[in-house]
């Protein structure tokens, strides 16, 4: 069948192990100095040992793979002690796999075993960008409670704000780099994530720039994006690029796209990177990455 899962590039994977403990699965082992992915039927795909490669070796993609297996999968980590069934069937539950942890909370009960409850303020395990993050702001004090009363927020500007989206589509699989839109101009290369963190992305940074959104976690086929944005340097001669990434480590694979399609581009454009945190802020603005 053809199903996502896990790809490790052997020559940038550096044997640092980092990927390994955040694979309860047990589908990556340290074989020849290199992590490697020893069984289809053990690796769900979802990849929460993304974000914790330093050397960005890990990547999802699509192809034809066995079965993903969660009874198979459950008899390796039961041995391994409760703690570590835990954190599978919080991983299940962080990845709305209901049905894998379905079963896997079934064979827990037909071997009679205890099924593991998450700790009331679990510490996240897994991948960073899944962890859930409450962000709603606390209830404004009463006038009444005298002087810890805050300040009203200030009133959203009046009125609907404009769109400064020039063109469509903007999902890199489905833009054309032969598009007009694209001749010669600045370039804003966004993770899908972050016009819904920053709320001023349309005024702040879209604003006169063409757009394409990715995501170098979940998308795939993603040695084709490095192909497109090549073309866009060299035949659509693009006139600047800013990478958009969110601060999760799993992020930090659109970057590195980008950067090895300028490396590789018979002409050098500048290279602008901002990354935002989940709650809006920009945390690096800085030219020259490539």
């Amino acid at each position: 069948m053809k199903r996502k899962i896990i790809k490790i590039d052997h020559e940038k994977c550096t044997g640092c192990g980092l990927c390994i403990p955040n694979c309860p699965e047990g589908a990556i082992q340290m074989i020849d100095g290199k992590a490697r992915l020893v069984s289809d039927l053990l690796c769900d795909g979802l990849g929460a040992c993304l974000g914790h490669c330093p050397e960005g070796a890990i990547e999802v993609e699509e192809r034809e793979a066995e079965p993903y297996d969660e009874r198979r999968v459950m008899a390796m980590i039961i041995p391994q002690g409760e703690n570590t069934i835990r954190a599978h069937l919080k991983h299940l539950k962080d990845h709305g796999e209901t049905e894998y942890h379905r079963q896997a909370v079934e064979m827990l009960r037909e071997l009679n075993l205890p099924v593991p409850e998450a700790p009331a303020a679990p510490a996240h395990s897994g991948c960073p960008g899944s962890r859930s993050v409450d962000f709603k702001p606390a209830p404004a004090a009463s006038p009444l409670a005298g002087p810890r009363h805050q300040a009203a927020a200030p009133a959203p500007p009046a009125g609907p704000q404009p769109s400064r989206l020039s063109h469509w589509p903007i999902q890199l699989h489905l833009i054309s780099p032969a598009s007009s839109h694209f001749a010669g101009s600045d370039l804003l290369i966004a993770a899908d994530c972050t016009a819904f963190a920053l709320g001023g992305f349309h005024e702040g940074f879209l604003k006169g720039k063409t757009l394409i959104i990715a995501c170098p976690k979940l998308d795939s086929g993603l040695d084709l994006y490095e192909e497109k944005i090549r073309a866009l340097i060299e035949q659509a001669r693009v006139n600047t690029i800013t990478v958009m990434i969110m601060e999760v480590p799993c992020c930090g694979g659109l970057l590195r796209i980008v950067q090895s399609a300028v490396a590789n581009s018979s002409r050098k454009v500048p290279l602008k990177l901002v990354m935002v945190s989940a709650r809006g802020e920009i945390l690096r603005e800085e030219w020259a990455l490539a």
